[in-house]
């Protein structure tokens, strides 16, 4: 039986792999909840998707899936957290930009919104504070391939540390 997260992370990753000229590699980040991956062993990617037919689209974080983004950032370097809309497209938010909607205090429970009209960008919202400008539907996979391209120096890590 195929699980409903396999055909959100898989619309992701085919768009991810479709849209980029050089070979990508992936790897799960090892977690409980199998919503974290490494891209080229530099890149972070922490995926949640909501089944909700229409906008707005609401993702819940509990602490330790924050927990789970700040720590792939402090191994990997870069991480992007992508929101599925359903099949509406798909929010890509840097790591600062998280921040900014669900800061450095990671409380039980949390939350993050996205919503957007017709031909219109993702207005994005949290528990903590919202997004001034918006982000594109056309933003993904763009900034997670641009992340891939810039040289920078990774920490050495096992996936057991």
């Amino acid at each position: 039986m195929i699980k409903e997260f396999e055909f959100y992370h898989g619309v992701t990753f085919s768009r991810l792999f479709h849209s980029s000229k050089e070979a990508i590699s992936i790897k799960q980040y090892p977690t409980q909840d199998n919503a974290s991956y490494v891209l080229n062993d530099k890149v972070g990617v922490y995926i949640k998707y909501s089944t909700k037919r229409l906008t707005p689209w609401r993702f819940t974080f509990q602490k330790r899936h924050q927990d789970e983004i700040l720590e792939l950032k402090n191994k990997v370097g870069e991480v992007f957290l992508l929101l599925v809309c359903k099949d509406d497209g798909i929010a890509t938010l840097s790591f600062d930009e998280v921040k900014r909607l669900l800061n450095e205090v990671h409380e039980p429970v949390e939350w993050i919104s996205a919503s957007r009209h017709r031909n219109e960008k993702y207005a994005i919202k949290g528990s903590d504070g919202k997004l001034e400008l918006k982000i594109g539907n056309n933003e993904f996979p763009g900034k997670v391939l641009a992340g891939l391209k810039t040289k920078r120096t990774m920490r050495i890590f096992r996936w057991s540390e």
